[in-house]
């Protein structure tokens, strides 16, 4: 759940794991209503939404009385973030969510550092670009490398991108995440990996997002160091989420050649919005979501139609059913990224690939702004033909999609 393993990663995709579990909750739902489902699980109340009403309720009342920093979260996260937002008390999240906030400029599509980073990302699109050539095609390894150095250039700066071994040391802190309760915490290695990060923060080097996090307000309890692996963590999320996309648009020839036209006539060497691939990186999210299990906690006892459910309690929400319920999402198997058109509210069918409601990815706008200008670059300048899948659009799309066997065949597109 925090890092992918690359050969559970395979075993999953060939049990197609996803779609099982999406017609199980089916099966429950039929069998049981509406829920929320109580489970029976030793030493732990635990309940699974399986209505969109309570998707919405649940969201909407974090972190009161629907507590994000769940007993099985704050056993993940301390591995690498024990004063991270996510995982807070009550009395310290409101301070650090304003930090997060201000450093990812939360409320706007593109950043308002967007033009220095703009610099550093296309930089590292070109060095993509040379590797594409010279491999005759695209890989999940060329692309994950030149990704991470992206990442650590926009977050900290010339300084750190060629530290790999900040990656490094936060994946083998995530790995450990995994097992959380069963797994010890590796406190040398977590030491040197926020001492790092505090060292990176402590340069501010201009154009980053180092730089914000300097101008962010903070207090003796805000922990910035403690803020950031969150971000990395979601931008490796944003890793699988671009490079999926890719496959979508490769196998999607209508979809790539609509994205194309929106693309049209832009400089994607200046900050600006671009709509249609942000819903493309959505949709690819909808299908795909990098994050399957949304966690909430009762923080009080909370009525419900069948009755009261106690507090400590434990709610589940789990992605892939409602994005992909094909009982009640006409789309649900398919490629639509007209599906994001427009904002989504607590009026619509419950998409929630960056979570909803007071809790939702303070970093959400920034991932788009990003993924979006990587995957119009590409898209602009090669033609990406997909070898190892068939993500045949006259078909269902799996229920798992591995990203480390995507391989594209590229070829140079003439300048317009």
């Amino acid at each position: 759940m925090i890092v992918r393993r690359p050969l559970m990663t395979r075993l999953v995709d060939r049990l197609e794991a996803d779609r099982k579990a999406v017609r199980l909750l089916q099966e429950l739902r039929r069998r049981y209503g509406r829920g929320p489902l109580r489970l029976h699980t030793p030493g732990r109340r635990m309940v699974v939404v399986l209505s969109p009403e309570h998707v919405h309720r649940v969201l909407a009342g974090s972190p009161e009385p629907f507590h994000p920093a769940t007993r099985e979260k704050r056993a993940t996260l301390a591995h690498f973030e024990p004063a991270g937002v996510l995982i807070s008390s009550t009395e310290d999240r409101p301070e650090r969510r304003r930090f997060n906030e201000a450093a990812l400029d939360t409320d706007h599509a593109v950043h308002r550092g967007a033009d220095a980073m703009l610099g550093k990302i296309n930089d590292e699109v070109d060095r993509l670009l040379a590797d594409v050539d010279q491999r005759g095609g695209l890989v999940w390894e060329d692309y994950n490398r030149h990704w991470m150095r992206m990442v650590r250039r926009v977050t900290f700066g010339e300084g750190a991108a060629d530290d790999e071994q900040l990656t490094e040391d936060l994946l083998a802190l995530r790995a450990a995440a995994n097992w959380a309760f069963l797994h010890p915490e590796r406190r040398g290695r977590r030491a040197r990996f926020l001492n790092r990060v505090q060292h990176h923060l402590d340069r501010a080097e201009p154009g980053t997002l180092a730089e914000w996090t300097a101008k962010a307000p903070t207090t003796a309890n805000t922990y910035p160091e403690h803020q950031v692996p969150q971000w990395l963590f979601a931008f490796d999320a944003a890793n699988w989420a671009s490079y999926r996309t890719l496959g979508l648009l490769a196998s999607h020839p209508e979809h790539a050649g609509l994205a194309r036209q929106d693309l049209a006539g832009r400089d994607l060497r200046r900050p600006q919005d671009l709509p249609y691939l942000r819903a493309c990186v959505l949709e690819s999210l909808r299908l795909w979501p990098t994050t399957p299990a949304v966690l909430r906690e009762t923080t009080r006892g909370t009525q419900w139609e069948d009755g009261p459910i106690p507090e400590n309690t434990s709610m589940l929400i789990y992605a892939p059913f409602f994005h992909r319920d094909d009982e009640h999402v006409d789309a649900a198997h398919r490629f639509e990224p007209d599906l994001w058109a427009r904002e989504r509210t607590e009026g619509d069918w419950p998409f929630i690939p960056f979570s909803a409601g007071p809790g939702i990815c303070p970093g959400r706008n920034l991932v788009l702004h990003v993924t979006s200008t990587v995957i119009g670059r590409l898209l602009t300048e090669r033609d990406l033909v997909l070898e190892d899948h068939l993500l045949d659009p006259r078909h269902p799309l799996p229920g798992t999609l591995n990203p480390f066997t995507l391989r594209f065949r590229t070829e140079p597109r003439p300048a317009p």
